[in-house]
């Protein structure tokens, strides 16, 4: 009898373990499912572009102590490249600006713009997109004046480059006091004036083009 009790106790809980098990699972995957939509997690066919990281360079250098330049130099700003925009730079140059005309103040911008940074200005994000082949000389027979004719065609150099020239000299008082830079290349094409804007300034990728005065 005892053997008989103890032979249907064991099978009759077969049946209640199953279902228990089974509401166990379920639980299990529902947990899992709350957590998953806690988390914020979404499934989605839709690719999401959240934009470009935020940058953590910080564009700036260490500020040096005001001392005036050393006799036969000059400061002089110039535009580098900087988390995807231009930035200023104070950089002295070998070169008396009062007695130097426009081609030797370009040639100098152009030659500091090819530089590579210094240590200092690598560690705060600078960078330089103009190329060292580059040239500038003085204008062509029949051009307007202030014009400077480049090694390459302007709107061949890449963006960012041609950006920093025309910003670097549109910055220089002997070159172009805010205003128009007059530049052509090497062939017979006609100079063209470009503008250096804010928006060359935070898209110099994409601007300078698009920022050029036809010559009349």
């Amino acid at each position: 009898m005892r053997g008989e009790r103890a032979y249907g106790a064991s099978r009759g809980g077969l049946p209640e373990r199953r279902p228990r098990r089974a509401a166990a699972a379920l639980a299990a995957v529902a947990a899992c499912a709350a957590l998953a939509a806690g988390c914020g997690i979404r499934s989605t066919s839709v690719p999401v572009d959240a934009g470009a990281a935020p940058s953590r360079m910080p564009c700036r250098t260490a500020s040096a102590q005001a001392t005036a330049p050393p006799p036969g130099s000059v400061s002089v700003r110039i535009h580098l490249l900087c988390a995807s925009q231009l930035v200023t730079v104070e950089r002295t140059v070998e070169i008396d600006e009062s007695r130097s005309g426009p081609l030797l103040i370009a040639q100098a911008l152009l030659g500091e713009l090819q530089r590579e940074p210094d240590s200092g200005e690598r560690r705060a994000g600078f960078s330089t997109g103009v190329p060292a082949g580059l040239r500038v000389t003085d204008a062509h027979k029949g051009d307007p004046e202030g014009t400077l004719r480049l090694s390459e065609q302007p709107d061949d150099l890449p963006e960012e480059a041609l950006a920093q020239v025309v910003c670097s000299y549109a910055d220089s008082e002997s070159l172009g006091s805010g205003g128009p830079v007059l530049l052509g290349g090497p062939g017979n094409y006609a100079p063209r004036g470009y503008l250096c804007t804010s928006e060359t300034k935070s898209r110099p990728g994409e601007v300078p083009t698009l920022g050029a005065v036809e010559l009349s």
